[in-house]
């Protein structure tokens, strides 16, 4: 079988940054990927997109005081998805306070990042910010962020009807008694965990891709709500797992031995996918089984 020798590069799977990007892009995609699906069908893009960008906050906050990335991003998401939760009091706000702490998180992040240039006179550690690389995230970091997807997955699983109702009919919510609003603050605790994952792995400027592209595409593919996620999942995984394949084998591409960014990979390979679902007759709206 040699002709897989032009689509999987000798080696692939015998390399440790392999093999733990391939599990931790794995854990990402289906994390996002069921993200995704609820935070279209809530009009929560912009949050979500908002998300990644305010983890550029934390991250360059935690590179100036020497911790590992991951936690600056994670942290920065929670502090911003909090801010929107509290100055938003209506869903017609929520837009607005998004910008709002949206303009004022990426104003902390050019301050550290330009602090940064200050102490370090290499580019790599922004480069890696803005657009990330899985192939270079610390190998201790794998299992617990793998933890961490899990678990906001089960969090998803545990809230679902009422997160369910509470998207549909808020109002018919509240009158059967259910939380709508610890409701929604679990979901956008899961949904933090999932955007700023990605972003450690996609960068803080394509951290969406993961969590809008597939449920896009499954959401206009599909009417049952877990079909869409069945289909969301499988376009990320796809999705992620081509994007680290064409990235190991762009070390041999022009200029050899430096390699593209899995991140272009893992977008082209979203918008191709997205562009071909857009061909599909539209169904009617996704319901729940």
């Amino acid at each position: 079988m040699g002709w897989l020798n032009y689509l999987i590069a000798p080696g692939f799977l015998q390399t440790s940054q392999v093999r733990s990007a391939l599990i931790l892009g794995t854990a990402v995609a289906v994390c996002s990927a069921v993200m995704g699906v609820f935070v279209i069908i809530r009009g929560q893009a912009f949050l979500g997109h908002a998300l990644g960008d305010v983890g550029s906050t934390g991250a360059s906050g935690a590179v100036l005081v020497g911790v590992q990335a991951i936690w600056g991003f994670l942290g920065a998401g929670l502090i911003a998805g909090a801010s929107v939760d509290v100055l938003s009091r209506r869903a017609r706000e929520r837009d607005v306070a998004t910008g709002v702490v949206l303009s004022a998180m990426l104003g902390l992040s050019a301050l550290f990042i330009y602090l940064i240039g200050q102490v370090s006179t290499s580019t790599g550690v922004t480069q890696e910010i803005l657009f990330g690389s899985v192939f270079t995230v610390n190998p201790d970091l794998v299992l617990p962020m793998v933890g961490l997807a899990l678990a906001a997955v089960v969090v998803v699983g545990f809230v679902y009807r009422p997160l369910l109702l509470s998207t549909v009919n808020p109002d018919g919510a509240r009158s059967r008694g259910v939380p709508v609003g610890l409701v929604s603050f679990a979901f956008l605790v899961a949904m933090v965990a999932a955007v700023e994952q990605s972003a450690l792995v996609m960068g803080a400027l394509l951290s969406t891709a993961l969590l809008i592209g597939p449920a896009a595409t499954a959401i206009h593919v599909t009417r049952r709500l877990g079909m869409t996620i069945a289909v969301s999942v499988v376009l990320a995984l796809v999705d992620t797992w081509l994007g680290i394949l064409l990235a190991y084998d762009s070390f041999n591409w022009p200029p050899a031995g430096r390699g593209w960014p899995v991140s272009f990979f893992v977008v082209a390979v979203m918008v191709v996918a997205y562009s071909l679902g857009q061909a599909v007759p539209r169904t009617s709206t996704v319901r729940a089984e």
